[in-house]
């Protein structure tokens, strides 16, 4: 079963009426009326849009979601190789959105820079900011970060 928020685009914490904005927007585009994707897609939008709705439906659904252990998906994530750090704080957090979900910032860092850097420009990077920060002064080459400090 895929995460009701994630299908929604939307934050855990987000508030009721950014959850029915996110619906409207999503349904319009996605609706096999409209040329979508098709009714399984769309059945899936109402599906989340259903439980989230709901404030009962929601604090259920988060009861049950906090429970789950979230694995990444194996088509997009990538093992963790070599030795961890010792501190876990600093670029061991794991994105739990967008299209590297479950990967850890150090393996985004390696693979997507520019990704990273767009991360910690958007509020969805936010919580990550401080880490982020770190690794791009790690990973960014010199030339690239002229002009920045």
């Amino acid at each position: 079963m895929r995460d009701l928020y994630h299908v929604l685009h939307v934050d855990p914490a987000a508030d009721p009426d950014v959850i029915a904005a996110a619906f409207r927007v999503l349904a319009r585009k996605l609706h096999p009326d409209q040329g979508g994707p098709g009714a399984s897609r769309m059945a899936e939008l109402n599906q989340a849009y259903g439980v989230l709705r709901d404030p009962s439906a929601r604090a259920a659904y988060d009861r049950e979601r906090r429970g789950m252990i979230v694995a990444p998906s194996t088509a997009r994530s990538e093992p963790t190789s070599g030795a961890r750090r010792s501190d876990p704080s600093r670029d061991d957090a794991r994105l739990d959105f967008g299209r590297y979900e479950g990967w850890t910032l150090r393996e985004v860092a390696r693979r997507d820079i520019d990704y990273l850097r767009w991360l910690s420009r958007h509020a969805s990077g936010v919580r990550h900011r401080p880490q982020i920060a770190l690794l791009l002064r790690e990973f960014e080459p010199p030339k690239a970060r002229q002009g920045k400090d």
